[in-house]
């Protein structure tokens, strides 16, 4: 007995050889398929954008820190992540200075205003973008969203998003497989959901996240809008191949910090944000409502931290009187 060593140690218990700076390369990676078909259909234009949006964000981050004497936190690729995923929503047709003041609103607003990463409560990527919607809504959508092909540039003739046109048919009676593989005006990365789908799958391997948030607010969106919609079998197909909402289901509403905690909780948040994008989509002037459901349901997020809590083992419970009882 006298040969063995007890490690005492306060929790958590559990160690893991992630970091933030592995888990953030691995979004990035899962990001890229996303990037390249966008540059495969929108021209070179999309690689602009995107090395404007990463190099504003990571810029602004850490004259951020500098200024305020933090340790720059830069390494950590949470700064890339959010560059590479603003530029990912936004239009090809989007400005120089859109980017620039996107990235601000992102890391300045929503990120290191808040405290920095783990901190903030709202998705920075999703706040910058709704922002620039407000600000500016004609170079955001509608005819914004010009018409990819198979050349690697886009079509002359710009067009509205195919939630523009109802819930069954894309723009110029696009096919279902036209939808699928992002023959389809958008914005840079949501229009291939093949190129979604591969991300999602290697985030699955990596463990980066979990199949639960992601699946939950595909299918609420696809029932809800079929329910709203009485469209027939193709609907809710339809509704979940349109717009943003696989990205976003992806890659934006599994952020960490703005993720419940709990599993139930995280069920919730998932369900709302479906539920809040058919309600949008059906009923709202506006056709798109992936960005809003979400930044909503991320303000919801603690209270359901809070009245979702499970329960700790061994912890004991507390009676109608309030004593606490084994």
């Amino acid at each position: 007995m006298s040969d063995l060593n007890l490690n005492v140690s306060t929790a958590p218990h559990v160690r893991t050889h992630e970091s933030t700076t592995s888990i953030m390369r691995h979004v990035l990676v899962a990001l890229a398929p996303a990037l390249i078909a966008g540059t495969y259909f929108f021209g070179l234009r999309s690689l602009l954008i995107a090395a404007v949006c990463v190099a504003s964000c990571v810029g602004f981050e850490y004259l951020y820190e500098k200024i305020m004497k933090r340790p720059v936190t830069i390494g950590d690729l949470s700064a890339a992540v959010t560059g590479l995923l603003l530029a990912l929503t936004l239009p090809v047709t989007a400005t120089w200075w859109m980017c620039v003041i996107g990235s601000a609103v992102a890391i300045l607003l929503a990120k290191q205003l808040f405290g920095g990463i783990g901190d903030n409560f709202l998705n920075p990527a999703l706040t910058a973008r709704a922002v620039l919607l407000a600000s500016w809504p004609a170079r955001m959508s509608g005819a914004a969203f010009v018409s990819p092909n198979f050349l690697g540039s886009v079509d002359s003739v710009s067009s509205a998003t195919p939630l523009a046109y109802g819930a069954r048919l894309a723009p110029g009676g696009a096919s279902m497989l036209d939808l699928f593989i992002g023959k389809i005006p958008g914005t840079i990365g949501e229009v291939c959901k093949i190129a979604i789908l591969i991300g999602f799958v290697y985030l699955l391997v990596t463990r980066v996240i979990s199949w639960h948030v992601p699946v939950i607010i595909v299918l609420t969106t696809g029932v809800f809008t079929w329910l709203f919609a009485g469209g027939g079998i193709e609907t809710p197909v339809v509704a979940m191949l349109q717009g943003g909402i696989l990205f976003g289901a992806v890659f934006m509403a599994t952020d960490y910090s703005t993720c419940p905690m709990s599993a139930l909780g995280q069920v919730i948040f998932a369900a709302g944000i479906g539920l809040l994008t058919a309600v949008i989509r059906c009923f709202a002037g506006y056709p798109e409502g992936v960005t809003y459901a979400i930044l909503f349901m991320n303000i919801v997020t603690p209270l359901l931290d809070k009245y979702i809590t499970p329960r700790v083992y061994g912890e004991a419970k507390k009676t109608k009187e309030g004593e606490k009882v084994a």
